[in-house]
């Protein structure tokens, strides 16, 4: 499974969002490398379609960046801060990408192709929404659901001990 395809599928993280970016930034080049050397579109759709995939993932990251969730606020501190400006960063090198493969494609193949692209895009996306983010969301609520189930008994524990404790002399 390519990185970006394992970070959507974990908590994003720093080196989740830096593998998207790199594989979305080899697809890049590789697209932008085939469409120089003559190829059509068509044949360098699979490499379109990692690239699309890494810019979904990472607007994935930047969106749970935004809100992340209960227990990553309070355990990990200023992970959260890093991940949003590696989320970010991120998310702005790959708009100047496809702002560039935009013009490329335009100047290419015409304006058609890149409203094609769009239509790629937006099925990719929402077939990952509903693939991958929702079991990911689900995922982290059911261990938000048991770390608040464990933190409430300890804390009862504690609690019945200390009663216990006060009232057994």
């Amino acid at each position: 499974m390519p990185a970006a395809e394992r970070g959507a599928v974990d908590t994003m993280d720093p080196i989740t969002i830096t593998a998207a970016l790199a594989a979305g930034t080899s697809a890049f080049n590789t697209v932008k490398q085939m469409i120089a050397a003559g190829r059509d579109l068509e044949s360098c759709i699979t490499d379109v379609s990692r690239w699309l995939k890494a810019a979904s993932d990472i607007d994935q990251a930047v969106k749970q960046s935004q809100n992340p969730p209960l227990f990553k606020k309070i355990m990990s501190g200023d992970s959260v801060e890093a991940t949003a400006l590696n989320a970010f960063a991120a998310k702005k090198r790959l708009e100047a990408q496809r702002q560039e493969l935009k013009t490329f494609l335009n100047m290419t193949y015409g304006p058609q192709a890149w409203s094609d692209l769009i239509q790629l895009e937006g099925r990719i996306r929402r077939e990952r929404q509903e693939m991958i983010y929702k079991q990911q969301e689900m995922r982290q609520k059911i261990i938000d659901i048991i770390a608040a189930v464990i933190l409430g008994t300890l804390t009862a524990a504690a609690l019945g001990w200390i009663f216990w404790m006060a009232f057994a002399r």
